[in-house]
């Protein structure tokens, strides 16, 4: 009998993340890129040294994977990472992690309530934004979580800019992300939210007008090299100097 494919919203998304997590890791290692770009973003914060004496939020840290690569630009930092899904967290804290890592299970609007209220030298959202409720209300929270100068940055899917993007999307998807994501899962409901939630998110002028509009300056995009190039991006961005609170 065919399963009856039902439209996962972003509401959902910490839940179906639950049911996926067992296969996760997996099907993120079959990407070559995946890892490598997280990586390559988190360099791009331009923190000094080693990290020493600096304190970095990893909001929505899924599994790890960004948290490693916040490790791997700032090995000595202290890493607040933060996810609303509770079994992607449980895969996560079971890897092995230095004593200045501390895991958080809590929705990112909810950080001061979870007791995590900066300030913070930075702030790294990998594929974060796009499934937010209120994208301007967290991405303003953040500015205010942020020292003054202190660095934002998204990495994130954006196709809607390129025509070639959006068709190497499509392709990608229903040729090898949404199958082997089944295939794993049992589950299209998350894969086919993915596919459908970057197609509808802000292209890369949009999203880099929204970051300025929500108070952030030195706002910089950088695309990654592979299939991913021009799909997959590195948003930077800082807090002004005295990061005024919103009137």
């Amino acid at each position: 009998m065919r399963r009856r494919q039902v439209a996962l919203h972003a509401r959902a998304v910490p839940a179906a993340f639950d049911d996926a997590a067992a296969s996760y890791d997996a099907l993120v290692a079959a990407d070559p890129g995946y890892h490598r770009h997280l990586r390559a973003s988190a360099r791009r914060m331009g923190l000094p040294g080693n990290g020493d004496g600096l304190k970095i939020l990893d909001a929505g840290c899924g599994t790890g994977a960004s948290t490693g690569a916040v490790l791997n630009a700032a090995p000595l930092a202290q890493v607040v990472a933060v996810d609303a899904s509770e079994q992607m967290l449980r895969r996560a804290r079971r890897k092995t992690w230095p004593p200045s890592v501390r895991f958080a299970h809590c929705r990112v609007e909810d950080l001061a309530g979870a007791g995590e209220d900066g300030p913070f030298d930075a702030v790294f959202a990998a594929y974060l934004v796009r499934n937010l409720d209120d994208p301007d209300g967290q991405l303003r929270a953040f500015r205010r979580l942020l020292r003054p100068g202190g660095r934002l940055v998204v990495h994130e899917f954006s196709v809607r800019d390129s025509v070639r993007a959006r068709a190497v999307w499509n392709l990608v998807c229903w040729t090898v992300i949404i199958p082997a994501g089944t295939a794993a899962s049992g589950s299209s409901a998350l894969y086919r939210y993915l596919w459908r939630s970057v197609r509808a998110f802000d292209g890369v002028e949009r999203l880099q007008r929204r970051l300025l509009d929500c108070g952030f300056t030195d706002v910089e995009v950088r695309t990654v090299p592979g299939w991913q190039r021009h799909v997959v991006h590195t948003f930077l961005a800082r807090a002004p100097s005295g990061n005024p609170a919103d009137a």
